[in-house]
């Protein structure tokens, strides 16, 4: 192949057309190992844009390793409100702690090692090996897969987990060994800014190695599957107050979805009872102030949550499992992005005297 027969020609491009124009982002301006692995964690399936103020307040908050491997789980999870897919940083926590404990706070600079660690995968470990310590090493995320599938015209499917040994093959082949971790980062920059999944071929720097350019078949790929379609679930949510102004909340469980994340009473609407119905037979508390709120959306990976959500007031006593809160205790609390979606509302409606 002809990219293969170029490989000099090909990095020069590529890595000249980074250093030219790249994008000024925090983790780039520091080769610490322990921030970069950060970075690439907050980055999976997150917007660059989105992470770049959690990122600046995580490593202000947790500055070493051993600060994010001594912190309160509680506090680490508040530190992630609002990104989503928080079992990452739970395992980044798990794997931080691993690092203290068993390699003398020292990060692990081989494949083997870095992969034992609790949620680093291939390729956050060849982000961090390649990017931290220059070891020329393949990271191989879907950005990279989309551009080697035009490079190439591979058109294997990239949805299948078994194919991305195909990219990571291609991708040892052609490392720059000199400056593994400018040669990474180009790839990565060129699938998020150029290679995209509309291309914008006529600024590719590498576009003379590209076979689906000159057969113009650019838009064709990659090959990837669709997702199984998701499962929509309509929701009750009910913000619950007491006479002493405080709200009641629960933790959802440890494990599964939104894990450890607190929220407000929720359950799935049947259709069978109305909300207020459904609060009263299901909570068996008395209320007063029965109101709409808002009705919005949420959409994961897999589902989506259509939430229509209440307020009231009531005056019982917890139920088992729940808590009442003071408003600036639910401020401090991890809430998932559902529930901040429902608090925001609330703090508009909060006279300003009662909010403590």
């Amino acid at each position: 192949m002809q990219l293969f027969e170029r490989k000099d020609e090909f990095r020069k491009a590529l890595l000249s057309w980074y250093q030219r124009e790249k994008r000024d982002l925090p983790w780039r301006r520091t080769s610490n190992p322990y921030y970069i692995w950060v970075s690439e964690v907050m980055l999976q399936q997150t917007r660059v844009d989105t992470v770049i103020p959690y990122y600046e307040r995580f490593i202000k908050k947790f500055p070493t390793l051993s600060d994010l491997a001594n912190a309160k789980e509680e506090d680490v999870l508040k530190m992630w409100e609002g990104l989503g897919y928080y079992s990452r940083v739970k395992n980044l926590q798990s794997g931080v702690k691993e690092v203290v404990a068993e390699y003398g706070s020292e990060i692990p600079r081989n494949r083997k090692e870095i992969s034992k660690l609790k949620g680093v995968g291939p390729y956050t470990a060849g982000a961090v090996l390649s990017i931290a310590f220059g070891v020329p090493e393949h990271a191989v995320d879907g950005n990279v897969m989309r551009v080697f599938s035009r490079l190439l015209l591979i058109e294997d499917d990239i949805a299948i987990p078994r194919n991305r040994k195909i990219f990571e093959e291609v991708v040892m082949e052609l490392i720059d060994e000199k400056d593994p971790s400018s040669f990474n980062q180009g790839l990565m920059e060129l699938g998020a800014t150029i290679c995209t999944p509309r291309p914008r071929c006529l600024l590719c720097p590498v576009r003379d190695f590209c076979q689906a350019f000159h057969e113009g078949r650019q838009e064709s790929l990659p090959v990837k599957s669709k997702k199984t379609k998701t499962k929509t679930i309509p929701l009750f949510a009910f913000a619950i107050r007491n006479p002493e102004g405080k709200w009641l909340m629960k933790q959802r469980p440890s494990t599964g979805l939104l894990a450890d994340m607190w929220e407000f009473p929720m359950a799935e609407n049947t259709g069978v009872a109305s909300p207020e119905e459904f609060l009263k037979m299901n909570l068996g508390m008395k209320f007063e102030g029965f109101e709409s709120l808002i009705q919005y959306k949420h959409v994961f990976s897999h589902l989506v949550w259509e939430v229509e959500s209440y307020l009231a007031t009531a005056n019982d006593n917890a139920l088992s499992g729940y808590r009442f809160f003071s408003t600036d205790e639910v401020e401090a609390l991890p809430k998932a992005v559902p529930v901040l979606k429902i608090w925001e509302e609330l703090k508009k409606k909060i006279p300003k005297d009662k909010k403590n």
